[in-house]
Parts: C-alpha cells; structure tokens; sequence
C-alpha cells in the first residue's frame, strides 16, 4: 500500500480533485486547510511591530493538504496523472505538491484496500 500527500495551491479546484480520485475508486481522503512557512512569513508584519499573537490575515491564502490510502503503485501513478489533469503540470508554479511513498503497516483499512497477501 502507498500513502499519497497532495497540497493543493489552487483551493478553488479541491473539489474537482477530490472528483477526480473518487473517479478512480479513491475513498477515505482526509482534507485539511493548510498554509505554508513562506506564504505566512510575507504576509505578516515583522512581530516587533504587531501586538498580541499574530494571526492569519483576510488575504491569507490556504491550501488544501490531501492525504489518502491506496492499494499499489498503479493507483498511485492514476492519481497523479488526474491531479495534473485538474491543475496541470505539477513541475509548473502554482499548482501543488505531490509525494507518495510505500507503507510497512497500515491498520484501520477496509479490507478490500488491502494486498492479497496481506488478507488474512
């Protein structure tokens, strides 16, 4: 099984890829609103001059961290490939973050995610 990681820039374009995944049989995508260091940085006075905490501003910009299950590399590749179908080329700016890698133990699955030598 591979886990898959996608922040998406584009927050405008969340449900088409959610869309896009279900499409190829991915359920269980868990979704958080996410910001970066850099995006957070340029957007907040230097905290010399801010009083109390700093906090997001109006013109904050959020990204969606999508993080899902899947049962081999295949679907990982089908993933992929529907996410630059929805925002394009992700070695192009301003389109996201893709990471996947193999997992040793996965619990709290359905069965049917599983690898067949992993059924029990």
């Amino acid at each position: 099984m591979y886990m898959i990681c996608f922040v998406l820039h584009d927050a405008g374009r969340l449900d088409d890829v959610i869309a896009a995944w279900q499409a190829l049989g991915v359920s269980g995508i868990t979704i958080s609103e996410s910001t970066g260091a850099y995006r957070r940085q340029v957007r907040h006075v230097p905290a010399r001059y801010a009083f109390g905490q700093p906090r997001l501003t109006s013109t904050e910009q959020f990204s969606y961290t999508l993080v899902t299950i899947v049962p081999d590399r295949q679907a990982v590749q089908d993933c992929v490939a529907a996410v630059e179908r929805v925002v394009g080329n992700l070695d192009e700016p301003n389109t996201g973050v893709l990471a996947a890698w193999e997992l040793d133990i996965v619990r709290g699955v359905p069965p049917t995610l599983r690898r067949p030598e992993a059924a029990e």
